[in-house]
């Protein structure tokens, strides 16, 4: 039986906008350590490298959408290409700062500017859904999006940390923004694969995907999860530090995240039927549960299978979010409703991680997983108080029709015309 995953693949131009795509949201996972220890290598100290890297995760929250929001509007290539440009200009400038010593204020305001990354992940994922949407091998191709995720987070922060520590300290930060230049470049010149756009017409939906009762749901489920992610990690690393093996916290990381890999690759592999909405129940239960065991760690070795074992509920709950969004997201609001969950995640790791850090100074590393755990209870408690909402069709559009009059079977037919014209 041939693999799902070489399946998809077999349609012309989607191995282009993978490379691009992997490239391009490696930034995502290489910007945020790459402050951290550019800003302490030149004898910053941690809460000022903290409150930078806090200001851009923040800055992207609130600006990410829109700029996805302009690209279902105008199309990728007209809006990625000057945002980006704009985010570069904006780091390079925080590199400057830096290295010069210029005022503290001036840090922060590139940081502000900054924000305006696009997401590159849901750039590619709009792809997919274009070509793939309404059949099975979309399912397949979330997951692939969810295993790139998870390698560029078992790759970046490694590789930025050592570049800045080992090289020069604004290693790690310049390597993500070549990263960025690239990624964005291709990707956005790769045409043929490209969503269409859909233009706001007096007589459509000018309003925010956010309107959507599932998306709000799942973008408030999501803060939630996202303070898992920020409070595992702090935790983790004062843990290893406690431990008197600091170096091994970015090790345990990546344990985390591979356990999440792995999981995705083998969800990947089934095909469910049914409704998606109970599978997402479960996961966000799940990733919830799995916190437990990092209470109960009491040395290093049994931290890295707890870290493991909770990772492999992260990747097949993220696939089925995904597959969420296409369902109650008007089609023509598709990539804005993906960048809100980034939103909420980005938001949520941001509060998490203070909080931990806050935890860990005042009674030790192993309670800031406490911060995990009512996370988790609480991703779980707004899941199944909203879980209802997720049943109501997207605000916007008729079910089965793309938000612009078309349906669903003429945008398939449609789509499998372009896909054989694929450059």
């Amino acid at each position: 039986m041939p693999s799902p995953y070489r399946a998809i693949f077999a349609t012309p131009g989607t191995k282009g906008f993978t490379a691009a795509g992997l490239i391009g949201r490696m930034p995502l996972s290489m910007v945020g350590i790459g402050v951290l220890t550019m800003i302490t290598e030149l004898g910053g100290s941690y809460g000022l490298a903290g409150g930078i890297t806090a200001t851009i995760a923040l800055s992207a929250a609130a600006v990410g959408p829109q700029v996805s929001r302009l690209v279902d509007q105008y199309g990728q290539r007209r809006v990625l290409r000057p945002a980006t440009l704009v985010a570069a200009a904006s780091v390079t400038g925080l590199l400057l700062s830096a290295a010069n010593e210029w005022p503290t204020w001036t840090l922060f305001v590139f940081a502000v500017v900054a924000g305006c990354v696009p997401s590159v992940g849901s750039m590619v994922r709009a792809r997919w859904t274009a070509l793939f949407r309404d059949t099975p091998q979309l399912h397949t191709a979330y997951s692939f999006e969810s295993i790139v995720d998870e390698l560029c987070f078992i790759i970046g922060p490694p590789l930025a940390a050592t570049l800045s520590a080992s090289w020069f300290p604004e290693a790690g930060p310049v390597v993500a923004l070549v990263c960025l230049l690239t990624g964005v470049w291709w990707l956005t010149a790769l045409t043929a694969t490209e969503p269409k756009p859909h233009p706001r017409h007096p007589h459509t939906d000018r309003s925010s995907a956010l309107r959507s009762p599932g998306l709000q749901v799942l973008v408030a489920t999501f803060g939630a999860t996202g303070a898992i992610f920020g409070s595992v990690d702090v935790a983790t690393l004062a843990f290893a530090e406690e431990q008197g093996n600091k170096s091994l916290g970015g090790v345990f990381l990546a344990i985390w995240a591979f356990g999440s890999c792995l999981a995705g690759i083998v969800f990947g592999l089934l095909h469910f039927k049914g409704r998606a909405e109970p599978r997402w129940m479960l996961g966000i239960g799940a990733m919830a549960v799995s916190m437990i065991p990092l209470l109960l760690a009491g040395n290093l070795p049994f931290l890295a299978v707890a870290l493991f074992v909770s990772g492999l509920a992260i990747a097949p709950t993220m696939i089925t979010t995904m597959a969420l969004i296409e369902a109650h997201v008007p089609h023509a609001k598709l990539t804005e409703g993906m960048t809100w969950i980034s939103t909420g995640l980005a938001v949520g790791v941001a509060l998490g991680s203070s909080m931990a850090g806050w935890v860990v100074d005042a009674a030790g590393a192993r309670t800031g997983y406490v911060v995990s755990l009512s996370a988790g209870v609480t991703a779980a408690a707004v899941a199944f108080a909203g879980f209802r909402r997720l049943t109501r069709p997207a605000q916007g559009e008729e079910p089965g029709t793309d938000g612009d009059g078309d349906s669903r079977a003429e945008r398939v037919r449609r789509d499998g015309e372009d896909a054989g014209h694929v450059a």
